[in-house]
């Protein structure tokens, strides 16, 4: 090892790829990115006279970009993707998702279905996640020692459910779940690159007095939250009936003290929130979260991403498993992509398609804004890096770097991966 070398301390040589803006790539080819200490000091053309004592990974002619964030995946759900995809959400909730869950509960069934996922979570190109768990303390203990030892980073939340669910998977009551969750949080302490966030399932599934406590719990313990927001017209109208008093469904979790301005919260889907619901969000720092695969699977509908871009609502994307079928964020970029063309063609020609830029960004930086400065080569960002394999790519003519960047997001499938580092750390 060279003198003033660390792990955390080292040059990437490579064609670098990264996002300032929505709308600006920043394509760096034969380029050095600077780690000092687990954070990028920027790209260069040659490298800083204070960093030649640094060690040099090669990887010239291979892509480097940042890690991808999934701000949406539910890994109790991994085992069955791809079940059930001609059904919609609460018929799906009902026969596939709430069954399967339930079976959490059994510490060896959960040791060996967490096990399949984190495997696959860390070989994939997400390197920061936010995770739905089950009602089941042990279990979702069980899945942030994984992840804990994954080298990864995100957000894990015991799920919250006290009414309309079936009576093997549901929580004795507002009381009981509440207790259950601070119990939870006082053995997450224990966990450093893994930490908790509030979760109710979402509004139909969670009574006012615990919408309630929970927002007391995260507003006491400075905590994030994540749940759903009007993914499914049967969804929207349940939600109606059951809170006539909440201005929109959006307004249940404010309401609550769920979402506020400074404290960020995750709404997944958001396909039927219409402009108020957008701003709202925007108000009360929620990011929306596109997970077009789901979308489509379930037949809930595309998410108006445009609208979101032009109000300047917070975003991300997520998988979105099992009703995504993938863990690969490049993929889900590549299905934003299309269906806001299927958008844009069919139902309203002033909300222009995604771009390329736009939804690299999305999968990148603004998607990684939730873990703080993450998600962009930027001064001063955790390094979080993916060396890309483009070797089941070939191509006759030689390509421009933003043509690899952009064909690599469409054809890529998991395995595609030489290299990843989260925070410095190489992960493989």
């Amino acid at each position: 090892m060279k003198m003033g070398m660390s792990m955390n301390n080292f040059i990437m040589k490579g064609d670098i790829c990264y996002s300032e803006t929505s709308d600006a790539l920043r394509l760096c080819e034969d380029a050095y990115l600077i780690c000092e200490n687990g954070r990028s000091m920027g790209v260069f053309t040659q490298i800083p006279e204070k960093y030649q004592h640094f060690e040099v990974l090669d990887y010239t002619g291979h892509m480097i970009v940042p890690g991808l964030s999934d701000l949406h995946v539910h890994a109790p759900q991994y085992a069955y993707r791809g079940l059930g995809m001609d059904m919609e959400l609460l018929e799906w909730l009902e026969t596939y998702a709430f069954p399967e869950e339930s079976g959490y509960k059994e510490p060896a069934y959960a040791d060996k279905a967490y096990s399949m996922f984190v495997q696959d979570l860390k070989y994939s190109p997400t390197t920061r996640f936010c995770a739905f768990a089950t009602i089941h303390t042990s279990a979702t203990l069980k899945l942030m020692a994984l992840l804990e030892t994954s080298g990864l980073k995100g957000y894990v939340g015991k799920v919250n459910m006290d009414r309309n669910s079936p009576d093997y998977y549901c929580e004795e009551s507002a009381e009981a779940s509440l207790e259950a969750t601070r119990e939870w949080l006082m053995q997450s302490e224990q966990f450093h690159n893994v930490r908790p966030i509030i979760t109710p399932r979402f509004t139909p599934s969670c009574t006012d007095a615990l919408m309630r406590g929970l927002g007391v719990i995260a507003s006491e313990n400075h905590l994030a939250v994540q749940s759903h927001l009007s993914e499914n017209l049967g969804e929207i109208d349940w939600v109606k009936e059951l809170c006539p008093d909440s201005e929109n469904y959006m307004d249940t979790y404010i309401s609550a003290g769920l979402t506020a301005p400074g404290r960020k919260s995750i709404m997944a889907h958001c396909v039927y929130s219409d402009e108020r619901e957008i701003r709202m969000m925007k108000d009360n720092d929620t990011y929306a979260i596109h997970c077009p695969q789901c979308n489509m699977n379930i037949a809930s509908g595309i998410a108006p991403v445009r609208k979101w871009l032009d109000i300047g609502v917070h975003m991300g994307l997520g998988s979105d498993v099992a009703g995504g079928a993938t863990l690969s964020i490049f993929r889900t970029m590549m299905e934003a992509r299309q269906v806001s063309k299927l958008v844009w063609r069919l139902l309203d020609q002033n909300l222009k398609p995604l771009t390329l830029e736009e939804i690299f960004w999305m999968g990148t930086k603004a998607g990684g804004s939730f873990f703080g400065k993450v998600g962009s080569f930027e001064p001063g960002y955790e390094l979080d890096a993916l060396v890309l394999d483009e070797s089941r790519m070939p191509h006759p003519q030689a390509l421009t770097l933003r043509q690899r960047l952009e064909r690599y997001i469409c054809l890529s499938e998991n395995g595609d991966l030489l290299h990843k580092y989260v925070s410095g750390n190489k992960i493989f």
